[in-house]
């Protein structure tokens, strides 16, 4: 028997990963009664689902943390230079607990329905458990890769292996040791795990369909005095962080490649090849923005490739050719293109021989069935809005959010809906969201939702609403941001490009971190222009 009981809330929040969490911390700190949902068992988000092997963050993790709390940042110690799953998550239960989070969050509980109410102003809400809340307010904290893509292959259900899929590994341990395995996939996830089951597998073949640029991350031990001068100027070095474009304090170099000569470009290349992790792409000013100012950091990457790489072939199957470098989110590695030296582990290019069928022991590709035990999909996920088209969201008249997004996703801000009134959304479409550092934009967005908040209430307000004019003009202003870089000349996962019949529409906003936190602040400052508040 499902137990039934309506709430009354201030606020309703639908994810309990760090945004959810920060979110449950900042608003309830306000005086209002809020609760958050959550279909796993815990907190975490992204880092409670992706437990496969290698899953690990590719931003340093002095900065892939919170900042709202001088306490917790300075109490807490990163073990590494990346922060792996187990730490990511074991640092988001250690919030949970140091905070009282969890008697504010509903797990193992899916939102099914959110519909605004004109009548009194709220939304109200159903989950998959049969409960009925009531909101003045909904936090969409859904997180940007939170629904896994999984391909519809013919006669995939008629595998007789066991299936995984990276954005769903089981919470007990997998053991692949002397199995045929197969990863389908070239992407983060699939670059991160193949190294670590290509040591332990029989045999592991490789689907993949797009070469990824992939740089090497050096994961190694956090160095304690690098910690402790962090530690003593966090202040200043997160305030740096909010400026950035980014959001990340990288080392860029104001030099533009093309003026640079060709001894200073190798030199400035190999440097950043050998400093790991994002630090490649803030070599030169003008990599992601100048066709062949990044034609040069590719080919020196390209080469890379190619002397890791010693079979020919397999080497020029790895190099992309498709797309600038970092145009799709650059890869961060450890042994990734050395992997394909070992005997045990075989290549196949699915564009020139695509897969036709999976079968009852293997994967089909032409004439030949790779025969496998455990089939594995490192195939992303339906990114930025997946979680939000699930849900049957409707505002204003019964107008569907599916159907307001129908030719792709239209926000002002990325924050605001307009026909969706006391409906937010952190990092959204529209935002800097999964271009930056994630806790950075969340944290910016929750600050940003509970100063809204606190401005209605001081005035006696009821509800804000993004003008549908503001949200034209922001979503030409983000379609104008990408323009003016490389970013649109990939089809990559920002586009929607990873998912067919998909509208293509470039999502985040790269206008700069620094560039939107200003504008969020300028906004708020004058009012919420752009936004109706009414009584």
């Amino acid at each position: 028997m499902v137990l039934v009981h309506d709430e009354d809330l201030d606020v309703l929040i639908v994810g309990a990963g760090f945004a959810g969490m920060y979110a449950v911390h900042r608003l309830r700190g306000q005086g209002l009664r809020v609760r958050a949902y959550d279909a796993a068992d815990d907190v975490g988000g992204t880092w409670y689902w992706n437990r496969y092997p290698g899953a690990r963050c590719d931003i340093e993790s002095l900065e892939y943390s919170y900042s709202f709390s001088e306490e917790l940042q300075q109490d807490w110690q990163w073990s590494r230079r990346f922060p792996e799953q187990p730490e990511m998550l074991a640092y988001a239960r250690h919030v949970a607990d140091r905070f009282d989070l969890r008697r504010d969050i509903e797990f193992a509980t899916r939102i099914a329905s959110v519909t605004f109410d004109e009548a009194d102003g709220r939304w109200r809400v159903t989950t998959d458990r049969g409960q009925r809340v009531r909101a003045r307010f909904c936090v969409m904290a859904t997180g940007c890769l939170s629904v896994p893509n999984i391909p519809d292959i013919p006669g995939a259900d008629r595998f007789a292996g066991r299936v995984l899929h990276t954005a769903t590994w089981p919470d007990e341990e997998v053991d692949l040791a002397g199995q045929r395995v197969g990863v389908v996939g070239t992407g983060a996830s699939g670059i991160q795990c193949i190294p670590l089951i290509a040591r332990v597998a029989g045999h592991l073949t490789v689907f993949q369909r797009s070469a990824n640029f992939s740089v090497q991350g050096f994961n190694v031990p956090l160095d304690p005095e690098l910690a402790r001068e962090r530690k003593a100027h966090y202040s200043e070095y997160r305030e740096r962080a909010r400026r950035s474009f980014g959001g990340m304090l990288l080392r860029q170099n104001r030099v533009h490649a093309l003026t640079a000569s060709a001894e200073e470009r190798d030199r400035e290349f190999s440097a950043r090849w050998g400093l790991g992790g994002f630090e490649y792409m803030a070599a030169f000013d003008d990599l992601i923005f100048d066709p062949a100012a990044n034609d040069l950091a590719a080919d020196y990457v390209r080469d890379k490739i190619r002397q890791i790489v010693h079979d020919p072939q397999v080497a020029a199957t790895l190099t992309p050719t498709d797309h600038p470098i970092g145009t799709k989110r650059i890869c961060v590695d450890t042994d990734y293109y050395d992997t394909f030296n070992r005997d045990n582990v075989t290549l196949v290019d699915v564009r020139r021989d695509p897969i036709t069928e999976i079968t009852e022991t293997g994967v089909r590709t032409g004439g030949r069935v790779h025969e496998l035990d455990t089939l594995v999909y490192a195939t992303g996920f339906h990114a930025m809005t997946g979680a939000l088209l699930a849900m049957d969201i409707r505002g204003r008249g019964g107008r569907r959010l599916a159907d307001h997004w129908a030719h792709g996703p239209r926000t002002y801000l990325g924050l605001g809906i307009s026909g969706f009134p006391n409906l937010f959304v952190v990092a959204g479409p529209g935002s800097p969201s999964v271009i930056s550092n994630a806790f950075v934009s969340l944290e910016q967005h929750v600050d940003w939702i509970g100063d809204c908040l606190a401005h209605l209430d001081a005035r006696g307000l009821a509800t804000i609403e993004a003008d549908p004019a503001a949200e034209e003009d922001w979503v030409a202003h983000v379609n104008e941001a990408a323009a003016r870089t490389l970013y649109p000349q990939a089809n990559s996962w920002y586009l929607g490009a990873n998912i067919p019949g998909r509208p293509r529409v470039f999502m985040p906003y790269v206008g700069g971190v620094g560039r939107y936190h200003k504008r969020c602040a300028a906004v708020a400052a004058e009012g919420y222009t752009g936004f109706t508040l009414s009584a």
